[in-house]
């Protein structure tokens, strides 16, 4: 089938509930405005539509190719990257001075999300640009601003995450790679990272390596490791390149999907590199790239789960089997059986809810930069670093799920790889592992982001949500506001029981065995929240008799599948969450295994 790009969807999804007007309302952002928002986002979906959804099964069956320690894209894909970066589309957020377009965080999400559906493989390598210009911006020398941060933004190079190493993934305070100094400044870099997303490639003439290593005296662990900057190729004074570096990819994965990334184990030997921000503070510096790397693969959850639901719906329009309950006609196309139906409305409404929690996250990154006064930038950075594990973790939940349903909507033609389900399913089961597991972003959020600010995040979250009942209350009657004050009294439970056990001396084995049931309840209330926005900008707008009538009571339909469906199973997660540290400790490994 052919790829749709939800523009309409997006735009509202940005104005009505995810709240980027208050992000203009700054003044941040002079030239944005409603008609550039709709230009950036049309001009994003024609080019998803066109150039990369035709090559996104072709790079599933023929992937990137490894040869004589270089790695050449899937079929068509250099090509494509040159055409992207053409238009513009890596410089969208960065700042004009490095010759970006310095655009809100939450309309490049946006755009990102029709790249990712139509072409999640492809989408990995300017995803992980746009993460190594934020960490250069933030901890670069000005003459690495200089030299590698206008040829990133303009897509001439591409960037690249090197964190992990055969023995160290989530532990990196366990990496061995060595910066040594050579006595003019720079290091030479020695050892070996594994996992290394569109680590080589031949759709640029330069790669700039962001690693993790440690000093000849550094300390053991975290505390003992620095960032560095590796380019593919030496840079002359002039700008042009030189000799290549010492660093090469010695191998690319075969992996269950994404097969047009190649993601390379690459061999670091005296290759040269220079320290980016200060010695052995690397890993607060790489957080710069892997908090806006773990924000970019939720929405790559969100863009994979519009694509398999949109594969779903045709299939579901065009396969015709058995009778339909509601028209009585023979022979009747399958969205006419009301399982099928209600399994594309919680797949539509899971999308939905995904999209706004990761453009909120957006809005929320921006508010923090930009916001009036200093209090309300530390509001809106608490509310940003509350939502990110969320977006991270619910969206590529959300991902998974929606694509696994849309091969059961196939039948078994969904496991049929000619059918294409199969491969968004593929696909989408990397995105929980990445960028930190979806287990270690449910400890971030209970161990960390949580009691920041002694939960007040938290609360304020949800005095919105409580804010909100009111209106609802004029939306709706019974059920629906029902089911969404139940949740919110369950989150609010959840959220003082894991406050009050983080206090308690015994406390930490309970709070991390309810890390992840916190964060799948937590992200289902928040996504049922922005759905509730959602209807009553929807109802609004019916009630001032403008827009599209049966688009509008969709949004309206769709928070109520959403309630029935999510919200009602609140109290469920509420229990998987009192179930404590002392069951699993019974659960130990003799037990696992007898």
């Amino acid at each position: 089938m052919t790829y749709r790009a939800p523009i309409r969807d997006l735009m509202f999804t940005l104005t009505e509930v995810a709240g980027i007007d208050d992000v203009t309302a700054t003044g941040a952002f002079p030239d944005h405005d409603a008609e550039l928002m709709g230009a950036v986002l049309e001009a994003a979906g024609q080019f998803s539509e066109g150039v990369l959804a035709p090559l996104n099964k072709i790079g599933d069956q023929k992937g990137s190719l490894y040869a004589n320690g270089a790695v050449t894209a899937a079929p068509g894909f250099a090509d494509a990257y040159r055409q992207f970066a053409e238009g513009g589309w890596t410089g969208l957020t960065a700042s004009v001075e490095a010759g970006g377009q310095a655009l809100p965080k939450a309309l490049e999400l946006a755009a990102y999300e029709t790249v990712h559906s139509a072409n999640m493989a492809f989408g990995l390598c300017p995803m992980l640009s746009l993460a190594a210009i934020e960490a250069l911006e933030a901890h670069g020398t000005e003459e690495q601003k200089t030299v590698y941060l206008p040829k990133l933004v303009s897509g001439e190079w591409t960037g690249a995450m090197v964190l992990t190493e055969p023995h160290a993934g989530s532990d990196l305070g366990a990496l061995t790679a060595t910066a040594t100094p050579n006595g003019d400044g720079t290091y030479a870099l020695n050892g070996q990272k594994i996992f290394i997303t569109w680590g080589d490639h031949d759709a640029t003439d330069n790669i700039v390596h962001m690693v993790l290593a440690r000093l000849p005296d550094a300390p053991p662990g975290p505390k003992g490791i620095s960032l560095f900057l590796a380019s593919k190729f030496h840079v002359r004074d002039d700008g042009s390149l030189g000799d290549r570096n010492a660093f090469r990819p010695v191998g690319v994965e075969h992996k269950l999907g994404i097969h047009a990334s190649p993601t390379c184990v690459m061999s670091y030997e005296g290759a040269t590199a220079t320290l980016v921000g200060e010695p052995n503070q690397g890993l607060s510096h790489m957080f710069v790239m892997m908090n806006a790397a773990r924000l970019a693969v939720g929405v790559e959850g969100v863009g994979i789960a519009e694509m398999a639901y949109q594969h779903a719906l045709a299939y579901a329009l065009d396969r015709k089997q058995g009778r339909s309950v509601w028209t009585g006609q023979a022979n009747a196309p399958i969205i006419d059986h009301p399982d099928v139906r209600r399994t594309l409305s919680v797949m539509k409404a899971k999308v939905a809810a995904a999209r706004a929690i990761c453009l909120a996250t957006g809005v929320a990154a921006d508010l923090a930069k930009h916001a009036a006064t200093e209090e309300d930038r530390r509001r809106w950075k608490g509310r940003e670093d509350l939502f990110t594990p969320i977006a991270k973790a619910w969206s590529t939940d959300v991902g998974c799920e929606v694509a696994s349903l849309g091969v059961q909507i196939h039948g078994g033609m969904g496991f049929i790889e000619e059918t294409g389900a199969a491969q968004y399913y593929r696909d989408a089961r990397i995105a929980p592992i990445y960028e930190g597991t979806n287990g270690i972003q449910a400890m971030d959020l209970v161990g960390r982001k949580l009691s920041m600010d002694g939960g007040q995040a938290a609360r304020d979250l949800i005095a919105e949500f409580k804010a909100t009942l009111p209106a609802l209350g004029r939306v709706y009657s019974g059920k629906p506001v029902e089911r969404f004050a139940n949740a919110v009294d369950a989150v609010q439970d959840a959220t003082l029981w894991i406050l009050d056990r983080k206090s308690a001396a015994d406390g930490a084995a309970d709070v991390l065995a309810a890390a992840d049931g916190y964060l799948k309840l937590l992200g289902d209330v928040t996504g049922g929240w922005m759905l509730a926005r959602g209807a009553m900008a929807a109802k609004a707008r019916l009630d001032a008799g403008g827009g599209d009538t049966v688009w509008l009571e969709g949004k309206i339909a769709l928070y109520e599948v959403y309630a029935a469906n999510v919200l009602g199973h609140a109290s469920s997660r509420l229990a998987m969450i009192g179930q404590g540290g002392a069951l699993l400790e019974r659960m130990s490994a003799e037990v696992l295994v007898g």
